[in-house]
């Protein structure tokens, strides 16, 4: 009976948390379906909208160019995701399957970027992505190009892609050899494919961190035309002076993509999380 009720108090403190955690994505939903006869500041808010509308997002989208948003948004975060994933797995594997001089320096190298905020680098890499004309003043191209190649890798890429490859037993990669297979047919046809979940979580976390960028693209770009979503959303606080309810619209629209995003490689996500867990 002790333990039962144990689990009720920790269920309960959890569900306390999570409706914390959700409340503002709750009242963001609220704000947008909400008309303009209706107070959206109100004390206690009203979470069910009395004057209920659509209105909203269709504003949003008819008001502003929000498909080019959207599109430039899926270009850098999916240039962005690939890179990761193809340059975190090349980098792990040698630090994860040879032997090197140097190696435990060059892995704890790697890792002592993470405690370096990118806040802190921003302005050497913006003028070297200025000295190679990497802005969208030059072309569209070179414009992607400055918004993706900041955060082509990441530390943390290379320190899960490598967790997940020393899981992996190296008599699959000695049958390999045995086989005829060279190193890159080794990685990608046989590695590669054996550390799925912890791509898959490592597309997640690169997924949602390029898509919600906003410090980045709004020093970049120079032209409307090359927005990113979020700072195009941004971009509707001054253009309906400060309209909450079209920008609490926009927002919703913009997080759609993630949660997409999420619920399909959601099967891959607690077994890549595991597999990152392995002592190296």
């Amino acid at each position: 009976m002790k333990r039962f009720f144990e689990k009720i108090g920790i269920h309960a403190i959890l569900i306390f948390v999570s409706l914390l955690s959700i409340f503002p994505f709750i009242w963001l939903i609220s704000t947008s379906l909400k008309g303009n006869a209706e107070n959206i500041f109100a004390y206690p808010p009203q979470i069910i909208p009395s004057d209920f509308t659509w209105q909203n997002y269709i504003g949003v989208w008819k008001r502003v160019n929000f498909v080019a948003y959207f599109i430039n948004s899926m270009i850098v975060a999916g240039a962005t995701v690939f890179l990761n994933l193809l340059l975190s797995a090349l980098a792990a594997y040698p630090l994860a399957r040879m032997q090197f001089a140097g190696k435990k320096f060059a892995f704890f190298a790697v890792l002592a970027t993470i405690m370096v905020p990118f806040q802190a680098i921003m302005l050497p890499v913006y003028l070297i992505t200025l000295k190679l004309n990497m802005v969208d003043s030059v072309n569209n191209l070179m414009g992607y190009l400055g918004l993706i190649m900041p955060f082509a890798v990441s530390a943390f890429g290379i320190f899960l892609m490598r967790q997940a490859f020393l899981a992996i037993p190296k008599e699959m990669e000695e049958a390999a050899i045995v086989d005829g297979c060279n190193v890159f047919q080794v990685f990608f046809r046989v590695l590669l494919p054996m550390v799925k979940p912890s791509l898959a979580v490592l597309a997640i976390f690169t997924f949602i961190g390029s898509w919600g960028e906003f410090l980045w693209p709004s020093i970049v770009l120079t032209k409307e035309a090359m927005y990113t979503l979020p700072v195009g959303v941004n971009n509707l606080q001054g253009m309906f002076s400060s309209n909450w309810r079209f920008i609490a619209a926009g927002s919703i629209l913009a997080t759609i993509p993630i949660v997409i995003f999420f619920l399909a490689m959601q099967k891959y996500f607690i077994s890549g999380e595991n597999e990152g867990a392995v002592k190296g």
